[in-house]
């Protein structure tokens, strides 16, 4: 009779956990790239399109345990990613490498940490989660991205906050951490399996749509770009759009585009042009038919003219 009772309690808290988050309706699929290596591709559009599945997740799976880059933009989709990495392995999530903490690849840290992850994330991280910023777009996200993001959802705390290059390993894997400090984020770094030659790059790279520049700085971002430009991998897989082997195409549309804000937005602030007869006059025909232009491209523009109007004040 106990045993049944055990039994049926172990039943009950399978169900339980399974109905514990809601379930999505886009499809998450795990892709393997190379190796160990595999990637979540999320789908191009702006923040809240697609159940909020826009930016793209990785993992590598090693003999001693899962290391998983980004955790996705709600929890439902992060518990989708965890049911792929359990149909090709059941070793256990060890460590989530955040590239940056923005909310499209935080929402779903809770799922891993509740399967007894570290989170690694990178040095000014807490300036975002100490910022009112953090908690009002968590309440908005909650609205917007509801059932999938909801007052369960919370923001998760880092384990190790990463403040330089480091290298670690897990099992016979070798990983690097490159840290680029405050680029696309208030911290932003990525993740190069060695083992496998697969770059995880974060949002210092969107490929398939316009980046999303927000307070970026924008100079060092581009900078960052062409540090990573010189990169030599067989995989890379950017923040947002499809992972490649032919690294410096998939950089070529974010590259273009910051390179293409700084000189535009750089001439009219040292001119000190007026941002509406600026942003009006310049010829955008390059980047129009790229998905997120009309929701991103105006608010990328002022950001950056003010930015540069900061620097040169």
């Amino acid at each position: 009779m106990k045993i049944l009772t055990l039994l049926l309690a172990l039943l009950t808290s399978l169900v339980v956990q399974a109905q514990e988050y809601e379930p999505v309706g886009v499809e998450v699929k795990a892709q393997k790239l190379t190796g160990d290596a595999y990637y979540i591709p999320g789908m191009s559009g702006a923040a809240t399109k697609y159940e909020g599945f826009i930016s793209n997740a990785g993992f590598v799976v090693t003999s001693d345990g899962v290391v998983v880059f980004d955790a996705l933009g709600t929890p439902s989709l992060a518990h989708a990613m965890l049911g792929e990495i359990r149909k090709i392995t059941q070793q256990p999530i060890k460590i989530v490498v955040m590239s940056h903490y923005h909310a499209d690849h935080l929402y779903g840290l809770q799922v891993f940490k509740d399967e007894g992850a570290q989170v690694w994330a990178p040095k000014g991280t807490w300036d975002y989660l100490d910022s009112e910023t953090a908690e009002s777009l968590l309440d908005s996200r909650r609205n917007s991205l509801f059932p999938w993001v909801n007052d369960d959802t919370y923001l998760v705390k880092p384990d190790r906050i990463i403040d330089q290059d480091t290298k670690f390993s897990l099992g016979k894997h070798e990983f690097l951490i490159n840290y680029f400090g405050k680029v696309h984020s208030d911290g932003d770094m990525s993740l190069l399996s060695v083992t496998d030659q697969t770059l995880y790059s974060g949002d210092i790279i969107f490929e398939g749509r316009i980046p999303f520049v927000g307070d970026a700085d924008i100079i060092e971002w581009a900078k960052t770009l062409d540090r990573v430009r010189k990169t030599k991998v067989d995989y890379f897989v950017p923040g947002h759009g499809s992972a490649s082997d032919q690294p410096t195409q998939t950089m070529d549309l974010t590259y273009r585009y910051l390179k293409f804000l700084l000189a535009k937005l750089g001439k009219a602030v040292e001119e000190m042009e007026q941002f509406e007869e600026t942003y009006k006059a310049i010829n955008w025909s390059e980047f129009e038919n790229e998905a997120a232009f009309e929701e991103a491209n105006r608010v990328n523009a002022y950001a950056v003219y003010l930015f540069l109007e900061s620097i040169f004040d």
